[in-house]
This record gives structure tokens, sequence and C-alpha cells, in this order.
């Protein structure tokens, strides 16, 4: 407990031990010893006797004397390192040698820990020995295990990895969270909000303003998104840059080449659109990477792989066709709408450009031009689209749907003797089905068409659509983000579910196509029905539960949310059916006649 007091030239629990051994008189001996390591302060020596007096033992004196002058010396030692004098830390320094043999000691540590952790450069020496111990390595501020780390990547990765996996729990949780609403899903927290969690902030605590150590958490980052394609990987990258942004570390901020992207875009997710403004910015910053720099498009991508950003993107892109519609204007002739596709393309191409490491963005870098009125417009088709035809035929293709459901639309508001005999089309055009399957970001549109025809409720169109998404490129439509937004805007069609059309177009025509093989899709089945199914009849809720029974070899998950959904319809069961009549509200009051009088109606009460 007091080892390195005898290398300071200070006795300790051995030495007294020993003097009293060889004594022969032991109370002088303890006078002497109380003497020689007391405080050396004259006039202390005759007030000590009154401490006697009052029953006061010296050990409660001299402990409360020295946890005041250690707090003091702590109180110091900040002060010098924020002072201005160019010998702060030479003082520093000296004070830790002096200090650093009695690190061991309790009482003593955190001042040694103090002295550490306000010295800009630790002595190698020093951190070895830090390092060395695991109590020391515990107990030192993140200041000094930075010193550490940035010379130790493997250990730097021991304490980053659990952070990391605690990061992508908490994302895939809130994909399967028990809430379905369109108001509060996925998207819903803020930029701002988002990097107020846990594991962001405490990455940026660890990172401070040490370069080499951001740069070790985008490597590890990288790493894991290839290793497992988990795009969360992502949107830690893109929220790590914009908390360190937030800090105001300009260390960092201002050596990361998409720092100012990131920015722009970060205030695109808040407002979940990409206005003409802010289009232009981000344009800039992509055609403003220069030869040479080509690797800066592998962070960008992963950048815009971030779900967060792939969600605005194509939000933005369904908007600007809706606008294109009403001014009877082709795709092609949006610069705006051309690049979202490129940024589009781009996030969606993250994973083969780093894999690859083949840093440029898609073939198409081509220019079309389109007479109007003696005036030529210029529409760059960058990394926006891994084929021409995703602009010249898939868009058109998809605005002819999106046609078909605002003429239906309209037409069900018009007087009856002015409706179309024409049905509703139940079929879509080969070539819409055909680049679902083929083209990643055709499919990333119609998926998120899918999801806009849910929030306007239109179930006729939901109905065609659904069914083509039992295939589509790399079974996006059954990943988790988009499963998770499809169960909430079905939500609103809830009354729908008493049809038992409309029920096997979800379950049968889409969700069963792919659940026994793909647990995932299994529990948002469920996760939708524990919330609509007393909107299913009784005759296909019964099926239904059959078919969803998970098998002994489920995760907990699926088991859980079977026996929920099991218990919730065994208690409805069990619940008195509403009455169809209307409840009397007769009070059982019989009625008063009130005298009348030339300004009181006669009625009874």
């Amino acid at each position: 407990m007091f080892a390195g007091l005898p290398e300071l030239g200070i006795s300790n629990g051995e030495d007294l031990k020993e003097t009293l051994t060889n004594c022969t008189e032991p109370l002088k001996a303890i006078d002497q010893f109380q003497m020689e390591n007391g405080i050396l302060l004259p006039t202390l020596q005759s007030a000590l006797p009154f401490l006697d007096l009052h029953g006061t033992p010296r050990l409660e004196f001299h402990q409360s004397v020295f946890d005041e002058l250690r707090e003091k010396l702590m109180e110091r030692v900040a002060t010098i390192a924020e002072g201005k004098d160019e010998d702060r830390y030479g003082k520093l320094e000296e004070l830790l040698e002096k200090s650093f043999p009695l690190v061991k000691m309790p009482s003593i540590q955190p001042v040694v820990m103090q002295v550490l952790k306000h010295l800009p450069k630790v002595p190698e020496k020093k951190l070895k020995m830090v390092m060395a111990d695991k109590e020391l390595y515990k107990v030192c501020a993140v200041e000094v295990k930075r010193q550490i780390w940035q010379d130790n990547q493997a250990l730097f990765g021991d304490e980053v990895s659990p952070l990391l996996k605690q990061y992508i729990v908490e994302k895939e949780a809130a994909l399967f969270s028990s809430d379905l609403s369109i108001l509060h899903n996925f998207f819903s927290p803020s930029p701002k909000t988002r990097r107020q969690g846990e594991v962001v902030l405490k990455l940026t605590q660890m990172i401070g303003k040490n370069v080499k150590l951001y740069d070790m958490v985008l490597q590890f980052l990288r790493t894991l998104f290839l290793r497992t394609r988990n795009v969360h990987y992502c949107t830690l990258r893109a929220e790590l840059l914009m908390s360190l942004h937030d800090l105001d570390i300009s260390e960092i901020c201002s050596v990361d080449p998409c720092h100012k992207f990131t920015w722009c875009l970060d205030a695109c997710i808040r407002e979940k659109f990409v206005d003409g403004k802010r289009a232009r910015e981000l344009q800039g910053f992509l055609d403003g990477v220069k030869k040479g720099q080509e690797q800066v498009l592998g962070d960008l991508s992963m950048i815009l792989c971030d779900p967060f950003a792939c969600n605005t993107l194509v939000l933005s892109i369904i908007r600007n066709l809706q606008e294109l519609l009403s001014q009877d204007a082709l795709p092609r002739d949006s610069p705006d709408l051309m690049l979202l596709l490129r940024m589009l393309s781009l996030g969606q191409g993250a994973w083969d450009m780093i894999d690859s490491q083949v840093f440029k963005e898609p073939r198409l870098v081509r220019t079309v031009y389109t007479s109007c009125i003696c005036m030529l417009y210029r529409i760059f088709l960058c990394a926006s689209c891994q084929d021409l035809e995703v602009v010249t035929r898939f868009l058109p293709t998809m605005m002819s749907v999106v046609v078909d459901d605002h003429t239906f639309t309209v037409e069900q508001k018009l007087p009856s003797e002015e409706k179309s005999s024409l049905p509703y089309p139940t079929t879509l055009p080969d070539a819409f089905s055909r680049y679902l399957q083929e083209n990643r970001v055709a499919c990333e549109m119609g998926l998120y068409y899918v999801l806009h025809i849910a929030k306007l409720r239109n179930k006729n169109a939901l109905q065609r659509l659904l069914p083509a998404l039992a295939e589509t490129y790399n079974d996006m439509a059954f990943g988790d983000i988009f499963l998770h937004l499809l169960t909430g805007h079905l939500t609103l069609l809830s009354d729908e579910f008493g049809s038992e059309d409309f029920c096997s177009v979800v379950f049968d025509g889409f969700l069963l196509t792919s659940f026994s093989s793909k647990e995932n899709v299994h529990r948002h089945a469920l996760r939708i029905m524990l919330h609509l199914h007393h909107k299913v009849l009784p005759s296909y809720m019964e099926t239904l539960m059959k078919t969803l029974e998970p098998p002994k070899q489920s995760s907990e998950p699926v088991k859980d949310l079977y026996t929920q959904l099991t218990e919730k319809m065994d208690a409805q069961k069990k619940s008195p059916p509403p009455s169809d009549e209307a409840p009397s509200l007769d009070l059982g009051l019989h009625p008063v006649t009130v005298p009348t009088t030339a300004s009181t109606p006669t009625t009874p009460l």
C-alpha cells in the first residue's frame, strides 16, 4: 500500500516496525517517529494536545490535512497546465518524476493521474508502465489513453469494438420496435438527436482531437462494412464526423475531405428534402474531386450509403417526379433529378467501390441535349445510373404507373355519369418489374413509390404493386429498413385488412413468399399482426396463425412475438363481443315540470 515511499526518502510502515523491534523505549521511539514524519510546522506541535483533549484522533486530523493538500495540489496542476508559462509542461514533468513512484498508493494516485492527464506528451516509459498495469490503465484519464491508443491499434480496437456492436444492436432493435407508426419510425429522430446517442458520444470523447485515432475508427468502420454489408456502419461514419463538427473540432474536420459535403447533406437529412440550392452545393463537392484524390469517392459513397441519406434522396426523387408530372416534363429534362440519381447510385455502389478499390463513379458521364425554343439543356448523367436506360426507360415507365394511379384517384371524385368504364389496371408494365429485379437504383425508387402509395391509402395501387416486390434486386424488398417502413405505412390501411383479397395480396402475394427462408420477414409479419389481428377475418386469421407458427429452430424473438400474438388473440376471444344495440341513456330520472312564467318555456327536465 505504501510502495514507493522509501524511494522518496520517506519512512513507511516497515521502517516503524523495524524501529519498534530494535528500540528499548517504544513510547519515545513513537514520539521520535512522529516528530520526524509528521507535518513540519513548529507552531503545530503545541496545538496538537488540544485535539487530544477533544478526543480527535491524530489519524483523523492528518487525513483531513492530507485530503485538503491533495485537492489544492490537483487544482494547482490544472492551473499550471492551463497557464501560459512556456515552462509549464517542464514543471509538470518534474512533478511527475517525483510522484510517479507513488502511483500505486490509492491516496496519491489521483495526483499522479492529474499530472498525466495534463501532459500533452507523456514520457514513453511512463505510458508503457501504465499500459502494462491493468489497474492503472483502467483508472487513467481518456487523455492519457489516447496517447497509448495512437500507437497501439489492437488495444484501441478492443476498446472500440464493444461500442460498435452496441451501436448495431441499437439500430436493429429500432427496426424491430413494437411500435408501428408512420409518424414515429426509424427515420423520425433528427440528425442532432441521433448524435446524442451513447455510442457516438463515447467515440467522440475517445477520439478527442486526435486525427490518428479518428482515422483508425474510420478504418474499423470500412472493414466492418465490407465484412458485413451492414449499412448502419455508414450511418455511424457520418454521425461521428458531424458530432466532431458540433464540438468544433477543427483539427479533424479541416482534414476530412468529406466534411463540407457531409455537413450540407446533414442539413438535407434534417429537412428530409434536397432543395435546388443544396443540390448545387452537393454537385460542386462531387465535381470538385480532383485527379489523384479519387479515393475520397470511397468515403463519399459510404456517407451516401447511410440509410438516412438514401431515405432523403429517394423522397426527394419521388417529389421531383410528381412535379415533373404536373409540368408535363420528362425526367431527363431535370438537372436536379439527375443529380439526385447520381448521388443515390454512388451510395448504392459504396460496397462495390470500397471492395474493388476502384474509386471512380460508374461509367455514365454523358451529356444529353434537348432542344426547346432554341435553348440547350445540358444534363449530366453521372454516377447516378448504372445504365442510361434507368433515365430513358425506367423513369418514364414508372411515371406511367404514377399517371395510372393519379388518373384513377381523380376519376373516383367525378360524378358517376362522367366516370369512364375502364377498370383500374391490375398488372404492371413488364419493364417496371424487370428493372425492379435487375437494377438496384430503380429498385430503391420502386420500393419508395410503394411506401408513397401506402401513405396515400391507395389500396388499388398497393394491390397492383406489392406482388411485384416478391422478386427484387438482391431481395431489397425483404430488407429490414423497407419492411419496417412498410409495416408502419400499412397501419394507415388497417380497415382494409378486413378484406380477404387485400390480406391475400399483403401476405400470400408478398410477405409469405420468403418468410420461411428469411427470419427477419417472419418477425415483421408477426409485428404487423400484433397490431392488426383484430381487423383480419377470423377464417383467414386462423390459416395465417398456422402458417406463422415458428418452427423449433426459430430464434427467441420470433417465438416471443408469436406467443404475444397468441395471448392477444386469446384475450380477444374471452372479452365479451360488443353489443349491436346502442346502450340506453335512460338514467331513471322522472321528468319534472317547472312552473311557467312569461319567460320560461314549458319543458320537462
